[in-house]
């Protein structure tokens, strides 16, 4: 009777561990994942796509006004105008306001006319 309850505590013992060292290599492939296959977005592009109209019409040839704000972050695109349900007062000027008060990185400044 004793050899018997052994047996059974023994294997939960080391069902346990199983389970445990198990989960402690997928917690550590889940770390390393995310620490090397992370896109850093860069964070402008969510402030000017929240200054266009969000219409995501698709008049400006890009793919919504998420595609039309990453054309202008990333110098695709230069004209704010060519979003056609934008107004100079409430969508072009803010937006070539800020992208001149934000450079890019090393610097530079994104060259946008009305």
């Amino acid at each position: 009777m004793i050899n018997n309850v052994m047996l059974i505590d023994l294997t939960f013992l080391w069902s346990f561990l199983i389970l445990l060292v198990i989960g402690a290599i997928l917690g550590i492939l889940i770390f390393l994942a995310v620490k090397f296959f992370t896109v850093k977005e860069d964070p402008r592009i969510d402030e000017v796509e929240k200054m266009l109209p969000n219409a995501n019409c698709g008049a400006c040839g890009y793919p919504g006004c998420r595609g039309f704000a990453e054309a202008l972050i990333k110098g695709k695109e230069n004209k704010v105008s060519k979003c056609r349900v934008g107004k100079d007062a409430t969508t072009y000027d803010p937006i070539i306001a800020y992208l001149n008060a934000h450079p890019n990185e090393d610097g530079t400044k994104i060259n946008l006319t009305k």
